[in-house]
């Protein structure tokens, strides 16, 4: 739904929107000390090494192509590049790169959109470039995804859009990339869940994503969700009812001591003080969570914590 200033301070999303301004506030100071690509590090929880996946799957030329051309643009995983190639043309192997819309060469390029980013030439690269030559084609992409949000982790999301405007595509490109990336895959499930009721929870709320943010949404037919939206409904399919807003969730569950461990299921806080909450996501184990971000976003699993992100502290929902 449509939103005003007047009504993202007082309405049921707001905490979740305002949570989108302390994230951008503290994105520059942290991009340099996460590794894999800033915030979308965690995201694809990787640490820049490949995972045996990504060595089994892709050819040794193209995985150097990948590792190498990313550094260009600070802030851009390696695995996304490989993500694409591997959805764009199995990395130079499918029979035919030429598709239905003329986009053409390992990395799918439309020839005037490669022209846009095909300079300067890359080390081993064609001259003239051409989007049929791996370097250059791994490279264009590289400076595409850069200059539509992927420079410092701005917003890797509108860079991947930008690539292949569906939602669904940004969805498929980052569940390839964490596959590629080492340790992606020691994410614990809901069986780990310490009660039934938080693995219901858990269940839920992977069930829903790459749904679409909504200001205000609780996931009516039709409708995405906001961060306690998603909570809500989340603890709702468990049998538990949670408020509608975070900062009630928050006023309404039992509060875990700092340094007390987490368990998958607790609901995490964010924001400058305990009566100012501002966003919450439900923690699935392993330092992650799911939450539903902010407009333009939607319902994704990452790292819980990152260094001058307001993380406030946790509760335990209880029947």
């Amino acid at each position: 739904m449509a939103s005003t200033p007047a009504r993202i301070a007082t309405g049921a999303g707001a905490g979740c929107l305002a949570f989108l301004a302390l994230v951008m506030a503290a994105a520059t100071a942290v991009v340099s000390t996460l590794s894999g690509g800033g915030l979308f590090g965690f995201l694809l929880a990787g640490d820049g090494s490949p995972s045996g996946e990504a060595l089994a799957d892709i050819p040794p030329r193209m995985l150097m192509l990948y590792q190498q051309a990313a550094p260009a643009c600070p802030g851009l995983p390696w695995t996304v590049l490989a993500a694409i190639g591997k959805i764009e043309s199995d990395h130079g192997r499918a029979p035919s790169q030429v598709s239905s819309a003329g986009a053409i060469g390992p990395m799918q390029f439309l020839p005037d959109t490669f022209n846009q980013y095909a300079l300067p030439v890359p080390p081993g690269g064609a001259n003239p470039p051409t989007p049929w030559d791996p370097p250059d084609a791994v490279y264009a992409a590289t400076r595409l995804l850069c200059a539509n949000g992927a420079r410092d982790a701005h917003d890797l999301h509108a860079a991947i859009y930008a690539y292949n405007h569906a939602d669904w595509y940004v969805s498929k490109v980052l569940a390839q990339a964490r596959e590629y990336a080492e340790n992606a895959n020691q994410q614990p499930g809901p069986v780990n869940a310490p009660n039934h009721a938080a693995a219901t929870a858990i269940t839920f709320a992977r069930s829903k994503i790459g749904i679409p943010y909504e200001w205000g949404g609780t996931g009516e037919p039709g409708h995405g969700y906001d961060c306690s939206g998603l909570t809500q409904a989340a603890y709702a399919a468990a049998g538990l009812h949670l408020p509608r807003v975070a900062q009630d969730q928050y006023n309404a569950t039992a509060k875990i001591p700092d340094g007390a461990p987490l368990l998958p299921g607790d609901l995490l806080f964010y924001g400058d003080d305990p009566t100012r909450i501002v966003h919450v996501g439900l923690y699935t184990g392993n330092a992650r969570m799911i939450n539903a971000p902010r407009t333009g976003r939607s319902v994704t699993e990452t790292a819980y914590r990152y260094p001058g992100d307001h993380y406030l502290g946790a509760t335990r929902p209880t029947p």
